[in-house]
């Protein structure tokens, strides 16, 4: 059968649906058939008893559809309703969401935040005297702050929150004053709080500055603020959770209570962004893995361990198909390499020096010390260096779906977001110098079409500049910034220069995606590299016999394909579009006689096809 022309077999699909016609359902009853979440989008029961209009009817519906998934179409409208977005799964859609300000767009609701943190740290040492303050930032949507006290728990957040309450309405003026560092320092002591002494002792400057909440409260800070906490707006302020933090990171120095909150500039905004985390919520990739049975972390394996049950395995084996198609057809070579090396590549690499505290521990193995590589950068290095180069052989493109290993603290995992073991969809470009816009060019090109298989079509994209510490001369910096920002204005893309923001070894282009709830994620990255060329000694010889250096581009687009599958559940709310669904086709035969044969024939024509025999 799998030699047949198209024709032929739709003309047996035909000459066997004369039997066994046809209904179409669609996957609301699907759900109510099967009583739980459906991935699928369409359904299909065969029967015996139908007219010869309606068996023609059915086999044009199926004829339709079968042709559509075989082509590869993700949206077709059919007479079944529109097959990629089903009328009655909506989630795939943007939400209509209220524009909120942020703290870049606007300074008032930057000030507020901060104020807000002050004013929280004050009402927690007015009801809790023996806590002692640290840190108190604005972030995004909101802000936080952390306490040296006893464990708090979310039900203690109401006292604290009316305590805030008291103080906003009692509009006390926030006053700032500039002191010399040993007046700060003698005042700080006089109230023992040892952890604002250690801040202070950091800070160059002096003098500095404090602020006052009324004459009752003050904090070492550098502001801004409003100029009275009657300026807050207490019915658009909230207090959302507690969770332990480490005093500066080290898991070495003291546990601290933070306490998160979130403030607006009216209470409208307040409920517009409640409104967005309840959908964020609903939308967790955490709560839909496990409903649409697509992954696990299993305790008895560890944290930040990734288990890809059967419906998600079906979604990344499509991913991946797709992604290895489209690198063969733009002239990338795949690669598979290993998952350990000796510990002297990776201080060759110079992992070993800057990234050590991101890897696992090292093993022995036979008196040799092997380690889990954290990237893939050296292996694909590796297999350039196997053979001696000529000019005329650039530009040389070398991918590879690798999996790496990171050590993360496991307060840091988080669902599929923070693992410790990932798949990058990694690439290494060696080229030429006047090679360098083609070939970033060519990877925007690329990484736009394959966004767009996802419904990505809104980006954040900035160019990363040279940083004071870096490694390559100036010329070779200043072509190569020269060629991504070139390559970024033949895109006509909008675009931000983050000066100085690059890595320590060349520029670099980073590309965050807007999903359906206008959350920005980043995902691709473009970096020129100066430095692993020169510590793997990587020559090419040019026209003049010459050795050169060649320029090596790293590049990801998905990046991990762990937290792009999770952004992905979120961005579709787990419904998916018919060409990335894990059961994209279903057949429920009534009768359990002579079907399989018109099962099978019905199968060529889809990505996957699910029987079901037992009584519904």
């Amino acid at each position: 059968m799998k030699n047949l022309s198209l024709l032929q077999r739709m003309t047996a699909l035909s000459l066997l649906s004369s039997r066994f016609p046809l209904t179409l359902a669609s996957k609301s009853t699907l759900c109510s058939l099967t009583k739980r979440h459906q991935i699928g989008n369409t359904l299909f029961i065969l029967h015996h008893s139908s007219s010869a209009a309606t068996k023609a009817s059915y086999f044009r519906r199926i004829s339709t559809i079968s042709s559509a998934v075989a082509a590869g179409a993700s949206e077709t409208d059919s007479a079944a309703g529109h097959v990629g977005r089903p009328a009655d799964a909506q989630s795939n859609a943007p939400m209509e969401r209220v524009v909120l300000p942020t703290n870049e767009s606007s300074e008032s609701l930057l000030r507020i935040r901060h104020t807000c943190a002050h004013v929280m740290a004050m009402a927690v040492q007015k009801i809790y005297p023996n806590s002692k303050v640290t840190i108190g930032p604005w972030i995004e949507n909101g802000f936080y702050y952390d306490f040296d006290m006893e464990p708090l728990t979310n039900s203690d957040l109401k006292r604290i929150k009316q305590e805030m309450d008291c103080i906003i309405r009692r509009n006390l003026p926030l006053i700032r004053e500039e002191v010399s560092k040993d007046e700060a320092e003698e005042r700080i002591m006089a109230i023992n709080e040892p952890y604002k002494l250690e801040i202070l002792n950091s800070i160059k400057d002096d003098p500095v500055t404090i602020y006052h909440i009324g004459d009752e409260w003050w904090d070492l800070c550098a502001g801004p603020h409003v100029e009275s906490t009657g300026n807050i707006d207490r019915n658009a302020v909230e207090l959302e959770s507690v969770a332990g933090a480490y005093w500066r990171g080290d898991v070495s120095k003291p546990m601290l209570q933070r306490i998160y909150g979130t403030a607006w500039e009216t209470e409208e905004q307040l409920k517009a962004y409640i409104h967005f985390k309840e959908e964020a919520k609903q939308r967790d990739h955490r709560r839909l893995g496990q409903e649409l049975d697509l992954f696990s972390i299993q305790d008895e394996a560890g944290g930040g361990l990734v288990f890809w049950h059967p419906n998600g395995a079906i979604v990344r084996h499509i991913i991946e198909d797709a992604w290895k198609k489209i690198h063969i057809e733009h002239g990338y070579d795949l690669l598979y390499t290993p998952h350990v090396a000796k510990a002297d590549l990776w201080k060759t690499s110079g992992h070993l020096d800057f990234y050590k505290e991101n890897m696992f521990d090292q093993m022995e193995i036979e008196t040799e010390i092997y380690q889990l590589r954290p990237m893939n950068c050296p292996y694909h290095i590796l297999v350039y260096k196997r053979k001696p180069h000529s000019f005329r052989d650039f530009p040389i493109r070398l991918a590879e779906l690798g999996t790496v290993y990171r050590y993360e603290l496991s307060g840091s995992l988080h669902g599929l977001f923070r693992v410790r073991g990932f798949t990058q969809d990694d690439a290494h470009i060696f080229c030429l110098e006047d090679q360098v816009k083609d070939e970033i060019l060519g990877v925007l090109d690329l990484t736009e079409e394959i966004l767009q298989w996802f419904g990505f079509g809104n980006y954040e994209v900035n160019l990363s500049t040279r940083p004071e510490k870096a490694v390559g001369n100036d010329d070779r910096w200043e072509k190569a910034t020269s060629a991504l920002q070139d390559a970024l204005n033949d895109k006509r893309w909008n675009y931000q220069i983050d000066e100085g923001g690059g890595a320590f070894y060349g520029p670099k282009i980073d590309l965050k995606i807007e999903d359906a709830l206008g959350r920005k994620w980043q995902c691709s990255t473009i970096q020129v590299d100066f430095n692993l060329p020169e510590r793997f000694d990587m020559t090419y010889v040019d026209s003049a016999q010459k050795k050169r250096r060649p320029i090596l581009i790293h590049r990801a687009i998905l990046g991990s394909l762990e937290r792009f599958f999770g952004v992905l559940i979120e961005h579709y709310a787990g419904d998916f579009p018919l060409w990335l669904s894990p059961i994209q086709t279903r057949l429920l035969p009534v009768s359990g006689t002579q079907v399989y044969i018109y099962c099978s024939l019905l199968a060529m024509f889809a990505f996957s096809i699910s029987i079901y025999t037992n009584k519904l």
